[in-house]
């Protein structure tokens, strides 16, 4: 990200740029901030954007042939195209002697790193991954935009807010705004806060859950599955997201019996580095045995709800009472 924040700063910008990854935030904020850099407020003339697989290469090209209009240069913005999997040969092959005053943003999910395309514009331009950011980066990002507010929080309770509200930047900012404005006539935003006005997603209440049940607090455990009831969640979504977390829990618990760090953790069982921390801990509270005994356990409860010898709402708790007794 250095790259494309020196980019902004100086104004001398890349004929091309390849934004990817799974951080849909921050290719958003790239790439608002890209246009606005590139071109004057309201200049609609030097300005196109194509989104989807039906982009027609043929199409853009002459496009982008096209000088600018009263302008300095001419920008195309490309968006979940696939051309970096697919279909991009052409595009490839153009991009190598393109007009001085055209310029490309493309922003995709996924890349083949092989692909002609990929090559072309790593030759002459930027590519810069925006992947999920560790938790590390996460707190001190939320802990900056609360000082841009003019608030204090501390670093224990930014780490409590994120666990809380989950690790998408898109859904933080907008937990952070509400808080903000909850806090309005106070200068240090609290743990109560976060709890008072924040909406806890429901994987991090399910992790509770987990927690509650791995520390033997039926207590906690089952006001935490009445809180879902009352969100209407319905009990087997409940169920199903229960024993997803154990699944989770198992592969975890296997990786780290192979010595594996946080980093293959996370790449290897498709977690954010910031969740991986967290399932590690748990993790260790558990036996591989036990973990697998859930898991059968969770099969069997669906097929007595399915078959009729259960209630859904009295199956979930059955099974939270079993695995949380002490």
């Amino acid at each position: 990200m250095k790259s494309l924040n020196e980019d902004l700063k100086t104004g001398k910008f890349k004929q091309l740029y390849l934004l990817y990854g799974t951080e849909a935030y921050l290719k958003k904020q790239y790439k608002d901030r890209f246009i606005k850099a590139m071109l004057p407020e309201g200049d609609t003339m030097n300005y196109a954007y194509y989104e989807g697989k039906n982009t027609d290469i043929k199409e853009v090209i002459d496009l982008a042939e096209t000088l600018p209009f009263f302008g300095d240069r001419r920008l195309i913005v490309f968006e979940d195209t696939g051309f970096f999997k697919s279909s991009g040969a052409d595009l490839a092959d153009y991009i190598s002697d393109m007009p001085a005053t055209t310029y490309f943003i493309f922003i995709e999910n996924e890349v083949d790193k092989r692909s002609k395309l990929y090559k072309a514009v790593k030759s002459k331009g930027h590519i810069v991954e925006l992947g999920a950011q560790d938790e590390n980066t996460l707190r001190k990002w939320v802990l900056g935009l609360v000082k841009k507010e003019g608030r204090q929080m501390q670093p224990s309770d930014a780490a409590y807010f994120l666990n809380k509200v989950g690790t998408d930047m898109e859904n933080i900012t907008k937990e952070l705004e509400k808080l903000v404005c909850y806090c309005l006539d106070k200068e240090v935003i609290t743990r109560e806060d976060i709890d008072a006005i924040c909406v806890t997603q429901i994987t991090s209440h399910i992790f509770e859950m987990v927690n509650a049940v791995a520390n033997k607090d039926q207590r906690k455990a089952l006001d935490l599955y009445y809180e879902l009831l009352a969100l209407k969640e319905p009990p087997m979504r409940i169920l199903f997201l229960l024993i997803r977390e154990y699944r989770i829990l198992f592969h975890v618990k296997a990786l780290l019996k192979q010595g594996y760090g946080r980093q293959d953790i996370a790449s290897k069982a498709g977690l954010h580095p910031f969740a991986a921390g967290r399932y590690m801990d748990q993790a260790k509270r558990f036996h591989l045995w036990e973990l697998r005994a859930v898991m059968e356990e969770g099969a069997d409860v669906e097929q007595r709800v399915k078959t009729g010898l259960l209630t859904d709402h009295l199956a979930v708790e059955l099974f939270l009472v079993k695995h949380s007794a002490a």
